[in-house]
């Protein structure tokens, strides 16, 4: 296994795992160094046999031409001049060999000692830079969190700007090392090994571009970029403890889990770089603010456990850090939000569909042939604009893509921004490591088929729409004689968009190129892909896909979409004969919730499979699923409901049932007969 990647996210927690990973990096790099420095010596010494070894065999050459053959009689023979030449061959050949092993020092040293000198130097001088500003930031801040709350407030707040100063100056240095650390780690395989293959050298910029570019990110909004935690809150806390009649505040760094209200704390001090006890775990039963006046110390706050008795009294790094400690741990503090937008996000819907291929077509149509398809981009306002006008109910009808306004850059633009602002990605956060995992597989034949597989997991709408892109992907690479854009290229356009992390971190970068394979393998396979359904000894799942599609096949029952179900107000017992109730024929809305239905039928047991179902009156049924009219404000039923008194309907793929005194018509396929 490599080393593990080190997220700059976690530079602003420092937690003693975040240590742990960044000390393997520095072993490693120790490790290179020492490596590096044997090799020089190694390297110096070889040069120096070979250049004893040219020298003998120069002095030998010499020798030789030095000592002339004599001839019988006043003409040589053609062997004789051969003879002759050879001498003077060895002698240049020698000299020529000299020059090769005076290079070698240029080829094979020089390129050494220069990355010891740029590289790891440079990376151990920017570790003395982090070191001094981890003491520095540490010490500062005990000496801030040691003030007393009684001090002027004047005094206190020129405080907290100076430790606010002092930290983002510590996690801008730790930024930097952490960056330097692992372009040293990545560029130590290609760089003082010469030559090398040009793209893996472009390969290495490319991706030290990006991780520099979300390093600047970072520094410049660090909020915007959380790390994504198992915890539910993390980060040091100091902890009053009492010991031998003498009460001492000490550093601990803390997780809190909230569903189990698991709190787990462990002394670690980050100038050390090591833990210094084991980990103390309990389940909290309470938070509570301390109040200013109850104690010297600022930030403070009370937590009781299940499992010991007492409070225990624990100071936060500042206001805002024991704010988001009481909101995690459910304290008594209140819940303040302090930042709240809202954005138009596009949704897998009639709408989408339907933009998406009126786009298609008109790239299709248009400029298939052009190049740069795809990854030359569009002018924001005008993808902007598209988007909104072609979303639109009351405008899409007027959006004419023949019209010269809309170039081909801004429809492929428009294309790629609607996936983008889908709620998750089109192949969906929960598969999103099994893609990846998928073509990381050796075999090439086991990566297709495992793809194949999970997008027939994928939701029906979700597959569906990337069926519609794929098929249209692998149109444009058809043509890439003229647009220039092979399967390889649109790989690159779309990895990024449709198989995007929840997180952007530097480990979800380095994943880039596998997220470009998958796309490239769903383009290359897209026929097989799409119209076969995986093997059914694959998986369960596949078992039942398959199963759904047969049976919605053969059946030819009409879905939810297709034909919404009407729900008819029957009269009680108690309203017969009143003359204010609703006639049976009277349509009526239930009062109960809303659910979206699935696009397709979904696989039925096998008392309602039959296609002649006999016998069945009087008997119940369950919902299997959520159903209701897409173009229809009545709801069908809601899964788990259980419908009464089932009867054959007249319309072929329908029953009809009673609920809650109401009767109405239920798809066969989505029902379970009781």
């Amino acid at each position: 296994m490599g080393l593990p990647a080190l997220e700059f996210s976690d530079c602003y927690l420092d937690s003693p795992l975040f240590r742990e990973r960044l000390k393997s990096h520095e072993l490693e790099l120790d490790k290179t160094n020492k490596f590096i420095k044997e090799l020089i010596k190694d390297g110096k010494a070889l040069i120096q046999a070979l250049k004893s070894l040219s020298s003998a065999k120069r002095k030998f050459a010499d020798s030789l031409n030095d000592f002339k053959f004599q001839c019988i009689g006043d003409a040589e023979t053609d062997d004789e001049i051969c003879i002759g030449e050879c001498t003077d061959m060895k002698s240049y050949t020698s000299v020529y060999q000299n020059r090769n092993i005076e290079n070698a020092s240029d080829v094979l040293i020089m390129p050494l000692e220069r990355f010891r000198k740029e590289q790891i130097s440079a990376a151990k001088e920017a570790k003395k830079k982090y070191d001094k500003e981890t003491e520095k930031y540490c010490a500062v801040l005990e000496k801030h969190l040691s003030l007393s709350a009684k001090k002027k407030e004047s005094h206190l707040h020129e405080a907290d700007n100076q430790v606010d100063h002092v930290r983002q100056h510590f996690y801008e240095v730790s930024l930097e090392y952490v960056f330097k650390v692992q372009e040293v780690q990545e560029r130590k395989m290609f760089d003082f090994v010469e030559p090398v293959r040009p793209t893996t050298r472009n390969r290495f910029e490319s991706t030290r571009s990006e991780v520099e570019s979300l390093m600047r990110k970072m520094k410049e909004n660090p909020h915007e970029h959380k790390s994504v935690s198992q915890h539910t809150m993390e980060g040091y806390l100091f902890v009053l403890e009492k010991r031998s009649f003498v009460s001492t505040w000490v550093k601990y760094y803390c997780t809190y889990h909230r569903e189990p209200k698991k709190f787990t704390m462990v002394l670690f001090d980050p100038k050390s770089g090591g833990k210094t006890g084991e980990e103390e775990s309990f389940i909290l039963k309470s938070c509570t603010r301390r109040k200013t006046e109850s104690i010297e110390k600022r930030f403070c706050f009370d937590v009781e456990a299940v499992d010991r008795p007492g409070m225990i009294t624990m100071q936060a790094l500042s206001e805002e850090d024991r704010r988001l400690w009481m909101e995690a741990m459910d304290g008594r503090e209140p819940v303040v939000v302090l930042f709240c937008f809202s954005s138009s996000v596009a949704q897998l819907d009639v709408t989408g569909f339907n933009v998406m291929k009126k786009f298609i077509y008109a790239v299709e149509t248009r400029g298939i042939d052009e190049q740069g398809l795809y990854r030359i981009v569009g002018v924001s306002s005008k993808v902007q604009k598209l988007l909104s006008l072609a979303m639109d109910p009351k405008t899409c009808a007027d959006v004419e893509l023949d019209n010269p306004e809309w170039e081909i850059k801004t429809i492929t633009s428009a294309i790629k921004h609607y996936l983008r602002m889908l709620p998750a990605p089109l192949m969906t956060y929960q598969y999103q490591r099994s893609f990846i995992k998928a073509a990381k597989m050796d075999n090439p034949e086991a990566r297709v088929t495992e793809i194949h597989a999970l997008v027939h997991r994928l939701p029906e709408k979700n597959r569906q729409m990337l069926e519609l892109l794929m098929k249209h992907l692998a149109n444009v690479a058809s043509h890439h004689q003229f647009n220039l854009m092979t399967i390889a290229n649109l790989g690159v356009v779309f990895g990024p968009t449709l198989l995007r992390p929840q997180e952007e971190t530097v480990a979800a970068i380095m994943e880039l190129k596998f997220q470009n394979i998958v796309v490239e393998i769903l383009i290359e396979h897209h026929e097989k892909i799409f119209r076969d359904v995986p093997n059914s000894s694959g998986s369960s799942t596949n078992m039942q896909l398959n199963l759904s599609r047969r049976r919605s096949t053969q059946n030819k029952a009409p879905s939810c979409s297709e034909r919404p179900l009407t729900l008819f107000h029957t009269p009680t017992h108690s309203q017969k004969g009143d003359a204010t109730a609703p006639s049976p024929t009277s349509p009526r809305s239930p009062s109960w919730p809303m659910f979206s239905a699935p696009s397709s039928p979904q696989p039925i047991s096998s008392a309602s499979s039959d296609s002649s179902p006999v016998g069945i009156t009087g008997r119940k049924a369950r919902a299997l699923y959520a159903c209701k009219a897409e173009h229809d404000s009545e709801l069908s039923f809601i899964a788990g409901t259980v419908f009464e008194n089932i009867h054959t309907s007249k319309e072929p793929g329908w029953l009809e049932g009673t609920l809650d005194g109401r009767t109405g018509l239920i798809p066969e396929n989505y029902v379970e007969l009781l």
